[in-house]
């Protein structure tokens, strides 16, 4: 999380009389908003496919599993500097937009029923979350969106600088949670091969020493599991379904309900900061193309020049150490977070000053149009990849080599391309975006595009 979501009638001018207590229709959505929605999507893929076809552990330590010298190696590296945990961070920036944008149409429609259709369609995206993680694939991000939306509806009328101040105290908080975990793995694991000199020569541990040692048993299952333990989880993906559903309740019970509190989710992920620097931009102009082609091309220059050097430099100091726990993946997750910010701040100056600029535009429509369709997509991707990899599908996982996955990442791509723009020449919304609205107004939404209104709807459809 991937990470994913659509929103609503998120960036639609009104086209209804400001009575009128429905969705806004389509005509006239903001195309910024809609491509870099579908950017993302497309890129967090680059992501999410090594959690759907390889070990969990391949993600952050590739020499577990997946390959890590040759292509691999380079796809890794590409990876962690341009996509890894930035592509999320876009989804989390644009979730927070449309609280923005979709409590600021309900207000001028329906005054007081704001608040009701707000917390309605964020309850419905939980259930769609729990859904999701419960019988498809269980590294959902919905769910997480879902809780945290419950507490942003009051903070969307602060002032811009409000937000940034907020957001950026949020993730310094999780950067400094994140690294000190980082750091105590590291002391424990070294203490636990204290323990295992101090045995071999005869020496006798003390319950101190003893606990470490059981604590890094445990932890080192996650971070770079054995090969028994390895086999163990390739077996169960290829497993059948009702063994992988019961392995995956379990788990995801326990995660769920972790970040059941919002304050819990605000104090331990990032995607909060995000979303409250998303609502920012917003207000402030940035996603919706309204600023100068230098601001954007600033943005770019910053973004990339500095964040992705950090984490090229951090990962490749990381890479040569052997992916091993110590001071060069310590830095590496330090430097994460502020990467992070500026690379994703890189992504987005430059979808902008494309769109802004006019370039490419068969290409940016058909981004839009899986941008408008961001829910049917998401939830299209996790249905493909599960079936493609799973036990109960194809039973792939595992066997392709890290840059092998991406041949399934481009095809996902191309059929999503394709398929979205088809789509919404005939209907006004996709599938799930169509049963959300309908949930949410708690009324039976129309779906197909009357004839008169097709020539109107050109901001998503192929040019």
């Amino acid at each position: 999380m991937m990470e994913p979501i659509d929103q609503d009638s998120l960036n639609n001018k009104e086209a209804e009389p400001p009575t009128a207590f429905a969705p806004v229709a389509n005509p006239e959505r903001i195309l910024s908003i809609d491509t870099l929605r579908g950017v993302a999507l497309l890129g967090i893929l680059l992501i999410n496919i090594l959690l759907l076809g390889l070990p969990e552990s391949a993600l952050s330590v590739p020499i577990t599993a997946g390959g890590h010298t040759g292509l691999n190696l380079v796809f890794w590296y590409a990876n962690q500097i341009f996509f890894e945990n930035k592509m999320r961070a876009l989804f989390s920036m644009l979730f927070g937009a449309g609280v923005v944008l979709i409590t600021q149409r309900a207000e001028e429609r329906g005054g007081l029923k704001a608040r009701g259709i707000y917390y309605r369609r964020t309850l419905w995206l939980v259930v769609f979350g729990l859904l999701h993680d419960y019988f498809i694939w269980i590294c959902d991000i919905l769910y997480l969106y879902g809780v945290v939306g419950l507490a942003l509806f009051p903070l969307r009328k602060l002032r811009p600088s409000t937000l940034l101040a907020i957001g950026a105290l949020l993730l310094m908080i999780v950067c400094g949670v994140t690294t000190l975990a980082h750091y105590n793995q590291i002391r424990t694991r070294d203490q636990a091969l204290a323990v295992d000199r101090l045995v071999a020569a005869g020496g006798q541990p003390t319950e101190e020493q003893r606990a470490a040692q059981k604590e890094w048993e445990e932890d080192s299952k996650d971070i770079r599991p054995n090969p028994a333990e390895l086999a163990k989880e390739i077996n169960r993906h290829r497993g059948g379904y009702w063994e992988l559903f019961k392995w995956r309740a379990k788990e995801v019970l326990e995660i769920q309900a972790f970040l059941l509190l919002p304050i819990v989710s605000f104090l331990v992920m990032d995607s909060p900061g995000m979303m409250l620097i998303g609502m920012a931009m917003l207000k402030l102009g940035v996603i919706t193309a309204e600023r100068d082609r230098k601001f954007y091309l600033l943005m770019m220059l910053i973004g990339y020049g500095i964040g992705g050097t950090i984490n090229a430099i951090t990962g490749y100091y990381f890479a040569r150490r052997g992916f091993d726990l110590g001071k060069e993946s310590l830095a590496w997750v330090l430097a994460d977070f502020p990467s992070v910010l500026l690379v994703a701040g890189g992504h987005i100056g430059l979808v902008m000053l494309i769109v802004k600029s006019g370039w490419l535009k068969r290409l940016t429509s058909r981004l839009a149009a899986v941008g408008q369709m961001t829910l049917t997509c998401y939830l299209a991707t996790s249905l493909i990849c599960t079936t493609i990899f799973e036990g109960y599908g194809f039973g792939l996982f595992a066997k392709l080599q890290r840059y092998q996955l991406l041949y399934v990442v481009f095809s996902v791509w191309l059929f999503l391309l394709i398929a979205s723009p088809i789509w919404l020449r005939h209907f006004r919304f996709g599938p799930m975006e169509w049963v959300w609205r309908s949930l949410t107004y708690w009324r039976k939404q129309p779906m197909k595009i009357a004839v008169q209104e097709q020539s109107g709807q050109k901001l998503c459809a192929p040019q």
